[in-house]
């Protein structure tokens, strides 16, 4: 990169700086929640999951993630340690004792909730996130700016940086299917799952379903729908034979977690500079740093 252009590189950026800084400290970074009556969710039911992780490896297959055969997600040694979805892999499955029957463990699937007021979406300054008609609570890697704040906002501890790659740091999470959602398919996890232990319809009728399932089978289930009501609600809902908290579930309330998320985002930046313009210098020092390192390649 020559000494020109860099200087009109960082003259750019300190017109931006000097644009964005007069703009109120509240940017919202224009986040989109689109809620639908007729929003999609998917309904698990942890009695019936058998843990054969089939859904980990379809997951990883349809985002073309690199993963082992099929047959190596029958070793169980995994469920030894208690696993988070990361950056290799949006979702997973744990394992749990039944207090029950201990022949018969309580197998539970992990992935983003997709919530209905994501707390993701609120605390993003530049929209990154946004939450679909269909249900869905999509990342834009064109818009982040890689704050991580959705990180720390999530209720659920679901968003995962890519360290891996350092030019290229992305966000990983479900993103609940969505370029197959909408054509018409169905998420890659439900469509495998050789049990039905996940079920994907409209989210209103997954809700009333589960209430019925409750009812018929009072000793099956404890009498609740962990998604139904809480941070508001979540477009995955469970049903389970014991307390969800049991599960490593969270004890969450009812109220949307944006709220608290918006606080202490507008509480950080009442009398500082704006974000945009703080990640507006951050970012010219990225560029220029990313410029150097691939002319030096060049003429190495």
């Amino acid at each position: 990169m020559t000494n020109q252009s860099r200087r009109e590189f960082l003259k750019t950026t300190a017109l931006i700086g000097t644009a964005v800084t007069g703009l109120s400290s509240k940017t919202n970074g224009a986040q989109t929640n689109q809620l639908s009556e007729d929003r999609m969710g998917v309904l698990v039911d942890t009695t019936i999951c058998i843990g054969c992780r089939k859904c980990e490896w379809a997951c990883k297959t349809s985002h073309e993630m690199e993963t082992a055969p099929l047959d190596s997600y029958d070793d169980r040694s995994v469920f030894n340690v208690k696993r988070r979805p990361d950056s290799k892999s949006l979702t997973v499955v744990n394992e749990y004792l039944n207090n029950e029957t201990s022949s018969l463990p309580i197998d539970v699937k992990v992935q983003c909730m997709h919530c209905d007021n994501p707390a993701c979406v609120s605390a993003c300054i530049v929209g990154a996130f946004s939450k679909k008609e269909n249900g869905a609570v999509i990342w834009d890697g064109d818009k982040c700016i890689g704050c991580r704040y959705c990180m720390i906002a999530c209720p659920f501890q679901v968003p995962a940086f890519e360290f891996e790659v350092a030019l290229k740091p992305d966000i990983k999470k479900c993103d609940f299917c969505f370029e197959r959602t909408k054509i018409g398919k169905i998420p890659a996890c439900t469509e495998i799952c050789p049990v039905e232990a996940v079920t994907f319809g409209r989210r209103e009728d997954l809700v009333k379903a589960a209430h019925h399932k409750i009812k018929n089978y009072p000793n099956r289930y404890i009498n609740r729908v962990f998604g139904e009501h809480e941070v508001g609600g979540t477009s995955w809902i469970y049903l389970a034979s014991k307390e969800f908290e049991e599960l490593a579930f969270p004890k969450l309330g009812k109220d949307p977690a944006p709220g608290v998320s918006e606080a202490i985002q507008h509480g950080i930046f009442a009398y500082f500079v704006p974000p945009i313009a703080l990640y507006a210098l951050l970012g010219g020092v990225m560029w220029i740093n990313k410029n150097k390192k691939i002319e030096q390649g060049e003429e190495n």
